[in-house]
C-alpha cells in the first residue's frame, strides 16, 4: 500500500515537472479615439499594458480643428483634461482611475487658475502630480498633461 502511494505521488510529481504552463505576458495594445487630436508627433495617444494605461502628453487641441481651444490657459486646459478623458474612455477607463499625472506649464504663475479647473476634474482623491514650468510647449500651448492610470 504504501509502495502503490509511493509510485502515486512520484508519478504525479513527474507529471507536473514536465507540464510547461505558460503565462503570456500582457500584449501592448495602442489606444486610439477620434474624440481626441491626433498625435502632432511620432508617439501613440495611449499605451495599454494589462491593467496600465499611459496616456501621451495633450494639450487644448480640438479634435475636428486640430487648433488650440483659445489663446487662453482656462480654455486650454479644459480642452486638454476633455481629450485626455476622451483617450481614457476610449481604453474603458475614466479620470477616477487616474494615478499619476505630470503637468507642464508655459508660466508658473498660472498654477492657481490651473489648479481651480483641474479640482473640477479631479473632485475626490485627485492623482499624484508634478507640475512645472518649461520654457516651450508643442504648437506654442500653455499646458500639457500626460497621465497614468490604473483601473
Amino acid at each position: 500500500m504504501l509502495r502503490s502511494f509511493t509510485l502515486l505521488l512520484v508519478s504525479m510529481f513527474f507529471m507536473l515537472s514536465c507540464t510547461k504552463i505558460e503565462h503570456a505576458p500582457d500584449k501592448k495594445k495602442i489606444i486610439y479615439t477620434e474624440n481626441a487630436p491626433a498625435s502632432v508627433g511620432v508617439y501613440s495617444q495611449a499605451i495599454q499594458i494589462g491593467n496600465l494605461l499611459y496616456l501621451s502628453g495633450q494639450i487644448g487641441l480640438v479634435a475636428d480643428t486640430r487648433e488650440l481651444a483659445g489663446d487662453d490657459l482656462k480654455s486650454q486646459t479644459h480642452q486638454t483634461l476633455n481629450n485626455i478623458e476622451a483617450v481614457l474612455e476610449a481604453a474603458g477607463f475614466n479620470m477616477a482611475d487616474v494615478v499619476k499625472a505630470q503637468v507642464f506649464l508655459d508660466d508658473m504663475d498660472d498654477y492657481e487658475t490651473f489648479n481651480e479647473i483641474y479640482i473640477q476634474y479631479f473632485p475626490v482623491d485627485p492623482p499624484a502630480r508634478a507640475v512645472v514650468e518649461v520654457s516651450r510647449i508643442p504648437l506654442d500651448a500653455k499646458v500639457e498633461i500626460m497621465v497614468e492610470a490604473v483601473k
